[in-house]
């Protein structure tokens, strides 16, 4: 999938990861969320699954560039050691529309301001490193009815325009659901008509403003 400095890129999935430093762990935990109130409840969810942690340090972006809502929290650890050098690090990485956990287990060592500055800023690191990409996008999907002999060319048009088909069903004829970007459901539709001769109907099934849409490698 093409990928241009336009692109709103967000994270794929939930990931969590995990390292040790001096002791203490750092779990940190990442996701896909589009509003304020879908990253207080991921942040929830974390502090649930882990209820007897010390610390939850939490950060987001909601949104790309000029229009970002960012939010951070020491969450008990001494001020400015925790979610500021968080933050600045997801900052950094341009991401957008995306919730982080922090979830420290005191290991019996302090680690000192610098030291936690330091862990805290490492753990959202090391989390990129491992979170798998997705642009969001706007998108349609569309369900048509086309021969067998069609079928094979269909789904090489849903991939040379970066597409994905969500659903196929197999009767007399093959009954395909495709998901578009909404920048390149035109050129798709057109396609499939001259492929068919004109003899093909689409229906709209469902549009949206936030599909996920991962980041080919």
């Amino acid at each position: 999938m093409g990928r241009n400095q336009n692109d709103q890129i967000i994270p794929c999935r939930h990931v969590e990861n995990e390292f040790i430093e001096r002791q203490s762990r750092f779990i940190t935990n990442a996701g896909p969320v589009f509003s304020v109130t879908e990253a207080k409840s991921f942040i929830d969810r974390v502090k649930d699954k882990y209820q007897d942690a010390d610390h939850h340090v939490p950060v987001y972006l909601i949104g790309h560039g000029n229009a970002t809502i960012a939010h951070c929290s020491d969450a008990g650890e001494p001020s400015g050691t925790a979610g500021q050098p968080a933050l600045a690090v997801l900052k950094g990485s341009g991401l957008g529309d995306i919730a982080v956990v922090i979830t420290r287990y005191f290991g019996g060592t302090k680690l000192g301001t610098g030291g936690l500055v330091r862990a805290y800023s490492d753990s959202v690191r090391k989390m990129l490193e491992v979170l798998p990409l997705a642009k969001k996008v706007a998108t349609t999907s569309l369900m048509f009815v086309i021969p067998y002999t069609l079928f094979e060319q269909a789904q090489l048009m849903v991939s040379h325009h970066d597409g994905m088909i969500i659903d196929q069903v197999f009767g007399a004829d093959v009954t395909l659901t495709v998901r578009l970007e909404n920048q390149h459901l035109d050129s798709y539709q057109r396609r499939m008509l001259d492929l068919a001769r004109g003899d093909i109907e689409f229906i709209v099934i469902e549009q949206r403003d936030n599909t996920i849409m991962p980041l080919r490698k």
